[in-house]
């Protein structure tokens, strides 16, 4: 084993870890990963490691670009109201049974989500599913991991249904096989579609459990919390003081939302700002808190004598919730760094993150993806922070920009164009993906600097850094050294049980490191590996790619394998484990599946 190939494999090691400590956000670790490669690349001249050109020459890949221009035609969709419209029909269905349902809701975003990436799809959904769930008297947790499923499920079945597919498709361009047609994986997609969705309508109700939403875990009084405005007096002892060393602070249950001072909110960490005599506080106070502040001395609270508090009401305001993004400017800063309250004018009165709700210590918490957050403003507030990109609200569904409704046959026509030029092959699908862009932007159906802003940039950067280490597997012999002991493990078989065996174990490869790290980066990872076996039995290698790119979307027991069951895990109350009893089955139906009709329809 030579120097280059231990360098590598612990480069491999070290990002596996990195990816499932999540210490570090896998793009840095991506990215860090692809630096080290060119650096020893650059400085020892070794004949192994690809060259520096080489490695810059993955940013020629069309795969991440193809990936790119989807992005923005999922914008476009999400934007001009077509996936909203198929959404709103599910509302004209609630009377069906709950397994009719679940059918239903799988036909419909499982169909959409084959063209088009499954995160805005999911996005749209939520809301729409939360408020059916009311209507049929249904826990939300009973349909939103089915939501997450069903469009996991569609993106499986084309070519642009997810980034693996095409990333595959792209690698296996890279390496002189026909790249993957647009619907060539409809013919093992569709099938384990059928099977994934009978598992869910047959035994939903018995696997799924019934988890309430963050609004519905707190007790009434504890979501009870009352605005007020408090006067500070001439002679008031607070004056001088900030309002962390004011006796209102030391006060559980008392949070302060602004200071007015000269009619103007004041910016900054309020609670390091001197207050000064006539500045009016904005106070939020819990019912039991009333009375502490009512004794608080140098300070007239609105109303007459002593306080007057009053209730947000639906007129003045409300409880909403809502989950942050992946592409959320807030993600990883606290609620302090950001000035939340000041931003967008409301309070953080909870989050939900991975099974547990957090209430204490909000201000120094950094918020991270798929956290839901229950929040308190005015109905103003919350309609201004509907329109950001920052936090999606689950209070209903999402409304279509009035100048993008009509632009909905464009977009349609553009994505319906792109479909049949990929499947005529009259196109390769990423000349095709941004011909599409391009007529978009022509035709002012989007504008340039949304459709940039779509642009998932951290998923981009960690294809790169693992297509970089992808080639240096593949140059240091590391990857044919991985193929050619798992086809030696083999060695007592039959050749012919022996590349059934073989599929089997890339597949379950795969998949485990799937449920752990990206599944974007497993794929990268997967490929040499599954071509490679391939080739040291003498058979076609399609079939084991085939194996790897089902495989790596197929996630279904955790809620961080993929993007959309993150999504759903904060919003539906889950706990890790609900995605073991409900995912562990549905993989071993992906993986059974597979295993039978792989080689069926790409024989060995």
């Amino acid at each position: 084993m030579t120097w280059e190939i231990i360098f590598v494999l612990v480069l491999l090691i070290a990002a596996l870890v990195s990816f499932a400590m999540e210490r570090v956000p896998v793009d840095v670790t991506a990215v860090v990963v692809f630096a080290l490669l060119i650096g020893v690349s650059a400085t020892t001249q070794t004949e192994l490691l690809p060259t520096t050109t080489a490695l810059i020459s993955v940013f020629a890949n069309p795969a991440p670009l193809a990936i790119a221009a989807m992005f923005i035609i999922s914008l476009a969709l999400e934007r001009c109201g077509a996936i909203d419209l198929l959404a709103r029909g599910l509302g004209k269905l609630t009377a069906l049974p709950y397994w009719a349902f679940l059918g239903v809701l799988a036909i419909g975003v499982g169909g959409i989500s084959a063209f088009i990436n499954n995160t805005p799809v999911v996005v749209v959904f939520m809301p729409v599913i939360i408020s059916l769930s009311r209507k049929m008297g249904t826990p939300a947790s009973r349909l939103l991991i089915p939501l997450s499923y069903v469009s996991i499920f569609g993106g499986i079945c084309t070519l642009t249904g997810t980034s693996t597919n095409l990333l595959m498709s792209g690698i296996l361009f890279e390496s002189g096989y026909a790249p993957i047609g647009m619907f060539e994986l409809a013919t093992v997609g569709l099938p384990l579609m059928a099977l994934g969705t009978i598992y869910l309508m047959v035994f939903g109700k018995k696997v799924l459990p019934v988890r309430e939403t963050l609004t519905a875990i707190l007790s009434e009084e504890e979501r009870k919390e009352y605005i007020t405005e408090a006067f500070i007096r001439g002679g008031s002892s607070l004056i001088g003081q900030t309002f962390a060393e004011s006796p209102l602070r030391k006060t559980r249950g008392i949070r302060l939302l602004e200071i007015i001072r000269d009619g103007v909110a004041l910016p900054g960490d309020l609670r390091k700002q001197e207050l000064h005599e006539s500045d009016r506080l904005v106070l939020s106070c819990r019912p039991q808190a009333i009375a502490v502040a009512r004794e608080t001395e140098g300070i007239d609270f609105v109303g007459e004598s002593g306080i007057d508090l009053e209730a947000i009401s639906a007129h003045e305001g409300a409880i909403v919730e809502g989950v942050i993004g992946p592409m959320s400017s807030i993600v990883g800063k606290n609620i302090r760094e950001i000035n939340f309250r000041q931003r967008y004018r409301m309070v953080i009165l909870a989050v939900h993150r991975r099974g547990r709700n957090v209430r204490e210590k909000l201000e120094t918490l950094p918020l991270d993806f798929g956290d839901t957050l229950l929040m308190m403003g005015t109905d103003k507030a919350i309609e201004n922070l509907r329109s950001s990109d920052d936090i999606i609200l689950l209070d209903r569904p999402t409304t279509p920009m009035q100048n993008m409704r009509k632009h909905m046959p464009l977009v349609i026509g553009a994505l319906v164009a792109l479909i049949a030029s990929v499947t005529f092959k009259l196109l390769p699908v990423v000349a095709a993906a941004i011909i599409a862009v391009a007529f978009l932007f022509i035709t002012r159906t989007i504008k340039p600097k949304e459709a940039y802003g779509s642009i998932e940039w951290r998923i981009l950067m960690l294809i790169y850094g693992m297509l970089g280490l992808g080639m240096a597997l593949q140059t240091t012999g590391a990857a044919e050294m991985a193929s050619a002991f798992l086809v030696d493990l083999g060695d007592f078989m039959p050749v012919a049980i022996r590349a059934y065996a073989l599929l089997a174990l890339v597949y379950l490869v795969t998949n485990v490191l799937t449920e752990v790290l990206s599944n974007n980066a497993t794929v990268v990872l997967m490929a040499p590996i599954a071509l490679g076996i391939g080739m040291t039995l003498g058979l076609d290698p399609r079939p084991f790619a085939i194996a790897a790119t089902v495989a790596s979307s197929a996630s279904f027991a955790t809620p961080i394998g993929y993007q959309t069951n993150t999504y759903v895990y904060g919003v539906g109350g889950y706990r890790f484990t609900d995605f073991f009893k409900v995912g562990i089955p549905l993989n071993l139906l992906y993986f059974v599946g597979s295993v039978i009709l792989i080689p069926l329809i790409w024989p060995f």
